[in-house]
């Protein structure tokens, strides 16, 4: 932590007027009041031990002055040492006056004469009402009531915030429409409402959109255009900094260079610069150091602007809560079920609508449910997307009262332009400039002001601003529909391809809501509406430009990844043109879909049944998509239960029906998934009674835990399934049905991953006994499963039955010890099918290697790989292993990574390597305490074996001698292709510089980094 400044008060003075006692409570008080880490980065000791002069210089020091200057005031307070705390707060005024005074030498500071304050008072009052006033006239409870729920957490209005002169910095930050500036503005009121009526109170609006159009100017210019009605009594404001406070709004439409902000100015009040410059340096308190400053911006500005800000407060403005918007609507709608219906529409439009906290959206909304729809119609299902509730919400306001004249056409092309151009400059206000810009003028927009789609004033006269940014963005889409367009400035460019395109999205997030609002305007019968109530032309072959795009986004039939999928999904849903979604799902034969709330789950179920080539399905659906119920109470479940089944299980009924309308689906990976009972039969129910072909299921830590047993009760009997996966079941109940599959006559299972599963003793001896009848499952994986000795044994009496078909066996992490080894080694000295055994992290150690190769030593022993990885293995264990490799062993495969096997370990394996008698292919040695001496013995076995392709030395310091003389060695060895995995210091150019070398002149050799997962490790790829 570095200090910014001195604090503005003599500390040390301060402290040594307390006791031993209170220095104590000093010191106790002080770590409590440290919220962030401006403490943490101090030793407890040192402070502890400190004396008076001792603590003062650490603070004084080492912590922010700003942080040191607020809590000791606080701490003194809270200590009932008010002689010290009003000592401090004059001192730091005193010093606040005279470091005031110095920043601004060029502006004259005369003394306020007797009656000024009151003058200066009211007109403060009286413009910080009048901005209140002019932002949104008449302010309705909506906005009172976001006001009034953050205007505790911001300290300028929070009338119980500790007093004191301290310097504060706060950020409203929230996306648009949720009252930031209308908290802002009522702060401004505050201020000088609460002011004390000896101070000197100014409060400044400074709108970002307009310093960025300001030319170059002084800070006090700056200062007294944004109040001119304090131009008078700028100098006296200006003497008294801590009585300022500074609003500057909507960050985010500054768009200034960062270089701009990052200017140092110094504090020079008499030479003009750029404004964003000036604005920079009030930002970064080169200017006015002990105002207040209140900045508001959007979350996607909100980095760069802590870029420039020091120990900001944040305050996140969410707009109405969840219990808010439910009284709204319970209010507006005329009752609970009619509020239910709204909430869940709200929830529907969260991506292009933002997440409903905005009045202005609620109100749209409440406006769109009240109008009459077709007969019989519910006005709901004509709100089902965000498209279509603004579409309805639009032609609503220009459609003519029943039984009156046709109103006069409005200019639609005009909106839409204006809306289109601010979308690609990423700003929502709109001046005079920009409308002669584009050729747009005043005149124009009046319908629109008149019927609440544009707003007037706000941040300055003649300034306009749509309702809300996602009609903004429903305006900038409609733009494409629109015929007759062609010869617009500047649209040429700007093809449907870019604005689809992820590279543009990324600078622009924006872009991404236009997108999906313009396959909304892929329906026919939405276009069709719009040209009739503005009696404008209209096309309808953006249709096939989309379909151009949304091919040209896939590769081989699959997304590429699940994010680009949810994305895809919810243009299509947006469509609700069914003709549309299915052309578009036509070749795809692969999604993976990561379903994190309810709209997920419509939009995949309205495309999925629509995809009638899917070959695999990977599905995640996080918690609360459906009811938990193991988190509510037994009422609570049933009350909630209903109420979300009634809402969701259509949808998930839609989805299901994928594995009707797809012959061809062999692969289901459902992963880390929280479903419902409900969902669960469901999805039983048709993978049960459709006509699929499914040949791979993976279930991995999926909830409930009795979906486990209800997939198992599905798979009975299930001819075309091979490939089962069975991971994370904390239940006993599911074991026995699966044994019951397995001994099933028409059982065809290959493979069997049972991994993290409970299951008692009994129920393991009873899979034993079923792999004895079972005639098709060659791999078990029973990975992280804890099994008793007697377990082990019986699994291992299972491997000697002259039936048992298994070829490949995972063990790992099975808790086996070396008293197992003898019962796995007289398995392997009869069984003649098994050729790939892993026993992995389990504490075998060299007792258990040394039985486990008695075993691999006699002649009808087939097995090929054996993973030996974090066993426990020293050198002795290496020493039986190399008397095997030597025997003309079938061993081919050998994992030996994370054993502290050592330079001893190493020789016995490579006297096994040099001889020709060793069948070895692949030798993983993968954090092994393998130093580059060691180095010298492993090259000269390389030189002479002829049958290793594979070595793995990765995690393992060789350095650059260590390297360089085992590449050397190999580049000789010309007869095959060998990989090398090593660790590879990426700083050391001498290494970086033989790969390339390598690389460049030997097609043989490939040196691979060790980049990996140690839990993904290369043998495992080869067991399974």
């Amino acid at each position: 932590m570095v200090p910014s400044a001195q604090p503005g008060f003599n500390l040390e003075s301060l402290l040594e007027q307390l006791s031993q006692e209170e220095l104590r409570e000093f010191k106790r008080l002080l770590r409590a009041l440290s919220l962030q880490d401006e403490l943490q980065h101090i030793p407890l000791t040192e402070v502890e031990e400190a004396d008076g002069k001792k603590l003062a210089d650490i603070l004084n020091n080492r912590c922010p002055s700003h942080w040191v200057e607020t809590v000791t005031i606080q701490v003194f307070d809270k200590m009932n040492r008010t002689d010290l705390s009003e000592k401090a707060k004059d001192e730091l005024r005193e010093f606040q006056l005279a470091r005031s005074v110095e920043l601004c030498p060029s502006y004259p500071l005369p003394p306020i004469a007797e009656g000024k304050q009151d003058k200066h008072k009211s007109m403060s009052e009286e413009e910080a009402w009048r901005s209140w006033k002019n932002f949104w006239p008449g302010a309705g409870e909506n906005l009172q009531t976001i006001t009034q729920r953050y205007e505790t957490l911001v300290p300028t209005c929070n009338p119980k915030a500790p007093a004191g002169p301290f310097a504060q910095t706060v950020v409203l930050h929230g996306p648009a429409g949720v009252g930031k500036t209308t908290m802002a503005k009522k702060c401004m009121l505050d201020w000088a409402q609460r002011s004390p009526a000896q101070a000197c109170p100014a409060a400044f609006y400074l709108s970002c959109k307009a310093v960025g159009r300001k030319g170059p100017c002084t800070p006090a210019e700056l200062l007294s255009e944004s109040a001119p009605d304090l131009h008078d009594a700028l100098p006296g404001a200006l003497a008294e900094a801590q009585n300022v406070l500074l609003v500057i709004d909507a960050f985010e439409e500054l768009r200034a260079p960062a270089a701009v902000l990052a200017h140092d100015p110094g504090g020079d009040w008499g030479r003009p610069r750029p404004a964003p410059a000036v604005l920079g340096a009030l930002l970064k308190r080169k200017l006015l150091p002990t105002a207040t400053l209140l900045v508001t911006t959007r979350p996607e500005a909100l980095r760069e602007l802590r870029l420039v800000l020091e120990q900001p407060l944040l305050v996140e403005v969410e707009g109405l809560s969840a219990p808010d918007r439910r009284a709204y609507f319970r209010r507006h709608l005329g009752g609970e079920a009619q509020a239910r219906r709204a909430l869940r529409l709200l929830r529907g439009h969260a991506a292009l609508c933002g997440p409903g906290a905005a009045p202005a959206v609620c109100g749209v909304l409440c406006a769109c449910l009240k109008l009459p729809g077709a007969a019989g119609a519910d006005p709901g299902r004509a709100c089902r997307t965000a498209t279509s509730l603004l579409l309805r919400f639009l032609c609503s306001r220009f459609a003519p009262a029943p039984g009156g004249t046709p109103r006069p056409r409005a200019p639609l092309r005009a909106l839409c332009l204006l809306a289109a151009e601010g979308v690609w400059a990423q700003t929502s206000a709109f001046d005079p400039r920009d409308l002669r810009g584009l050729g747009v003028g005043e005149a124009a927009l009046r319908p629109f002001l008149e019927r609440g789609l544009l707003q007037e004033g706000g941040d300055w006269p003649r300034c306009y601003r749509f309702l809300h940014p996602s009609l903004q963005h429903f305006l900038a889409a409609a733009l494409y529909v629109l015929g007759g367009g062609a010869g617009e400035p500047g649209w040429d460019a700007r093809g449907v391809q870019r604005l689809l395109s992820d590279e543009e999205a990324l600078g622009n997030p924006h872009l991404a809501r236009v997108g999906r609002f313009l396959f909304g305007l892929a329906n026919e019968d939405r276009v069709r509406e719009l040209g009739a109530t503005f009696g404008c032309p209209v096309s309808t072959e953006v249709k096939r430009e989309l379909l151009r795009c949304t091919a040209r986004s896939r590769q081989s039939g699959a997304f590429s990844s699940a994010a680009h999928a949810r994305e895809a999904l919810g243009r299509l849903y947006e469509s609700q043109e069914e003709p549309l979604v299915k052309e578009a799902m036509a070749p795809v034969t692969e999604v993976s879909l990561h379903l994190k709330d309810a709209p997920d789950l419509e939009h995949a179920s309205f495309c999925l049944k629509h995809c009638e080539n899917l070959r695999t399905l990977r599905l995640r659906v996080e918690k609360g998509v459906f009811l938990d119920v193991d988190s509510a109470s037994e009422a609570e479940a049933q009350a909630a239960g209903s109420q979300n089944d009634e809402h969701m299980l259509p949808f998930w009924m839609d989805f299901c029906s994928v594995f009707d309308s797809n012959k061809n689906l062999v692969f289901l990976d459902i992963n880390q998934t929280f479903l419902s009972n409900s969902s669960v039969r469901i999805l039983c129910e048709k993978i049960a009674s459709a006509n699929h072909n499914l040949q791979k299921v993976v279930l991995k830590d999926v909830s409930p835990a009795d979906a486990y047993r209800d997939f198992c009760v599905v798979f009975r009997g299930h001819e075309t399934l091979t490939h089962l996966t069975l991971q994370g079941n904390d239940q006993d109940d599911m074991l026995p049905i699966l044994c019951e599959t397995l001994r099933h006559p028409r059982c065809n299972l290959q493979c069997l991953r049972l991994v993290s599963c409970s299951a008692t003793a009994q129920q393991w001896a009873h899979l034993s006994s079923s792999l004895e009848i079972n005639q098709s499952l060659t791999c078990l994986n029973l990975t992280a499963n804890e099994l008793t000795d007697e377990s082990a044994k019986l699994l291992c009496k299972t491997l000697r039955h002259p039936k048992c078909l298994l070829q490949r066996l995972s063990l790992e992490n099975c808790h086996l010890t070396e008293a197992c080894c003898k019962e796995l080694s007289s398995a392997l000295i009869v069984n003649q099918r098994l050729t790939h055994l892993c026993l992995a992290k389990n504490a075998l150690g060299n007792g258990g290697v040394k039985l486990l190769c008695e075993g691999l030593s006699y002649p009808d022993c087939q097995l090929q790989t054996l993973v030996l990885w974090y066993c426990s293995i020293t050198s002795n264990g290496c020493h039986h292993l190399s008397t095997l490799l030597q025997q003309n062993s079938s061993l081919t495969h050998l994992d030996l990574g994370l054993n502290h096997i050592g330079i001893t370990g190493l020789k016995f394996l490579c006297e096994a390597l040099k001889k020709p008698t060793c069948n070895l292919k692949c030798l993983w040695l993968w954090g092994c305490a393998i130093t580059p001496f060691s180095c010298e013995i492993l090259a000269s076995a390389l030189s002479s074996n002829q049958s290793l392709i594979t070595l793995d030395l990765g995690q393992n310091s060789l350095g650059y001698s260590g390297v360089k003389m085992l590449c050397d060695t190999l580049k000789l060895q010309r007869f095959s292709h060998r990989t090398l995995r090593l660790r590879i210091d990426e700083s050391d150019p001498r290494i970086q510089k033989l790969l390339k070398e390598i690389q460049e002149s030997d097609s043989q050799l490939t040196i691979e980094s060790d980049k990996q997962d140690p839990n993904n490790r290369p043998s495992s790829y080869d067991i399974f």
